[in-house]
């Protein structure tokens, strides 16, 4: 498939909103105005971006604890996804949720998940749905290089095998599962060699280049709709900040030249520059984009500032007990 001018301009303002959405979520914690968690996805916007172009509006997506992007990407409100950062009552979740939990049905983001590996089985739970209701629907599971070695990973990937769904694994490797380095917790240099053991498609590419995260992914997505079966999808990438935000700045247990050389591989730059060399965009273009974003995050903010808290009665709803 190829991409049009405005599909491309699209997936960089996703990209940019994401950047400037996690920006300033950093920004607020740091602030003391977004109580609990925040778990910052900048340097990873490719990602998100690549695999969800691919997908249309009923297809499922399963996020990580560093949701943002992907929820971001599936087409989620910027406004209560903030004010759900701010635990106010008209965010996604009620405030009740908060950053790991923000869900939203109706783009098909079934939720951010606070258990490392939590969301493969959920995922394979959404393509079997979509496989029972003969429809060609996909769903994707986001997770990190630490959840590859937890159960959840191979036994989703085992079942998704032998059952042909349609279901799409994305492997976020930026290389750190909180301060364990991958080259040490992992028996292989790449996840995807793991796909070999259950029969299926694994491939790696360049998390940081977003066309290229977005062509292994459609081909990905083509044979899931094709009733073929799930993909191994790995991406090497580069996580920015720390593990989780935390109050008084600790310091990042990652080598300071690690962090530094990351950062200097920015996806956002790359595509940027791509776009500028192909004669899609001008600079004078991109920098209008992020004026726009700018203000669309400008908005979110205040609009969570403004927002009631929830009262304590609430506490009792959205429970299955009475």
């Amino acid at each position: 498939m190829t991409l049009e001018p405005q599909q491309l301009l699209t997936m960089y303002r996703q990209m940019a909103t994401i950047r400037a959405f996690d920006n300033r979520a950093v920004e607020e914690f740091h602030a003391g105005n977004i109580p609990g968690v925040v778990h910052a996805y900048l340097g990873q916007e490719a990602i998100a971006v690549g695999v969800c172009t691919t997908l249309r509006r009923d297809d499922k997506i399963v996020s990580t604890h560093r949701g943002h992007g992907h929820t971001i990407a599936k087409g989620a409100d910027l406004t209560l996804m903030m004010a759900e950062l701010f635990g106010r009552s008209n965010g996604y979740c009620h405030g009740k949720g908060g950053s790991m939990h923000i869900a939203d049905f109706s783009v098909g983001m079934l939720g951010a998940n606070g258990i490392v590996g939590a969301g493969m089985p959920i995922a394979n739970g959404a393509a079997l749905a979509a496989k029972l209701a003969k429809s060609d629907g996909v769903a994707v599971a986001f997770f990190g290089d630490g959840a590859a070695n937890e159960g959840a990973f191979h036994g989703s990937l085992n079942l998704a095998s032998i059952w042909k769904l349609p279901t799409i694994f994305v492997c976020e490797n930026n290389h750190w599962a909180v301060a364990v380095p991958a080259s040490y917790a992992l028996s292989v240099s790449e996840v995807s060699a793991r796909a070999s053991a259950y029969n299926i498609p694994g491939v790696t590419v360049d998390g940081t280049d977003v066309l290229a995260v977005y062509e292994a992914a459609e081909q990905a997505v083509q044979r899931a709709r094709a009733g073929e079966g799930p993909t191994l999808l790995e991406c090497m990438t580069n996580r920015w900040r720390i593990h989780s935000e935390q109050r008084g700045n600790p310091t990042d247990p990652r080598p300071r030249a690690v962090v530094e050389a990351a950062q200097q591989h920015d996806p956002i730059i790359l595509f940027s520059a791509k776009l500028q060399e192909q004669g899609v965009a001008t600079a004078a273009t991109l920098a209008w984009i992020d004026r726009d974003v700018s203000e669309a995050i400008e908005a979110a903010v205040a609009f969570a500032k403004a927002s009631p808290l929830p009262k304590p009665e609430d506490a009792l709803l959205d429970v299955f007990a009475p």
